[in-house]
């Protein structure tokens, strides 16, 4: 498990996103995800469908199933999933200003609560599927979540994660110069790798049922990410001045996109898939 030097914390995670809230939405949109290129002819914004879209396939969502979004962002993933897949999906976030924008954008059958996790006070048994997309990586306590999403569960249920994994036994200087900050810049308590994960979702009871490595289908995001930011830098003063701000303490984001990038590139980061089912 890589650890960032200085702690990270939940009100941290919700800072990061309240403070980036209006560059979050400029740079990648409703969809605070990676995108998925299948044939790489798809457009950004088909892209982060293609990813819900393979998520739901994989979790066989179906019309009239109660989901839960852990870690849901503006709640995009989620009014997609109610419209196109029919079902009940209640999303998690800790962030005041994402809960604030889904706020804005009701949708039948979403509802989105400003709540962690990880004590979310949902009785057992209450969900037919669960998914985090990118949001284990912000969990504080990893197994807690992995417990969570197995007590609120029925049985039967499926469990999907898409995740940011560090390869198995990274070298020194890959934890060093790219791991690490990555941790500490992007507000992840950890990182773990696929070991890290199977092991916590067995202990909290689940069979793991897939485990796929979609990096190369994935890491375009990143270029995407970078030329918005470069043209905006260039173009809107606001950017310029929030990147020379000393006080603004998520500024250094900026360097993560390049961090990210060599991480994909060198495969020293993983980006994978995990279908967990509930027996």
């Amino acid at each position: 498990m890589i650890l960032p030097r200085t702690p990270q914390t939940t009100a941290a995670v919700a800072a990061h996103y309240n403070d980036l809230d209006a560059f979050y939405r400029e740079v990648w949109g409703d969809h605070v995800h990676h995108g998925y290129w299948a044939t790489g002819r798809e457009t950004p914004g088909e892209a982060a469908e293609a990813l819900v879209d393979l998520l739901a396939d994989r979790l066989e969502v179906r019309p009239g199933l109660a989901v839960a979004d852990i870690g849901c962002g503006y709640g995009e993933t989620a009014r997609r999933l109610a419209t196109t897949r029919r079902v009940e999906v209640t999303g998690f976030t800790v962030s005041a200003a994402q809960a604030a924008y889904a706020a804005t954008k009701p949708v039948a059958g979403t509802r989105i609560l400003m709540r962690d996790w990880l004590a979310n006070g949902l009785p057992d048994a209450c969900f037919d599927r669960a998914y985090a997309i990118e949001s284990s990586e912000h969990m504080p306590d990893k197994q807690r979540f992995f417990d969570e999403a197995y007590r609120t569960l029925r049985p039967g249920g499926v469990f999907g994660i898409y995740a940011w994994l560090s390869k198995t036994e990274p070298k020194p200087w890959e934890v060093r110069h790219l791991l690490e900050p990555i941790c500490r810049e992007g507000r992840l308590p950890s990182m773990g790798d696929e070991a890290d994960y199977r092991a916590m979702a067995e202990a909290a009871g689940f069979k793991v049922e897939m485990v796929s490595d979609i990096s190369d289908r994935v890491r375009r995001t990143w270029w995407i990410c970078l030329r918005r930011v470069a043209g905006k830098v260039v173009t809107e003063a606001r950017y310029r001045r929030f990147l020379l701000e000393r006080s603004a303490e998520n500024r250094v984001f900026a360097l993560t996109l390049l961090r990210l990038l060599a991480a994909y590139r060198t495969r020293s980061m993983r980006y994978c898939l995990l279908v967990l089912r509930k027996g």
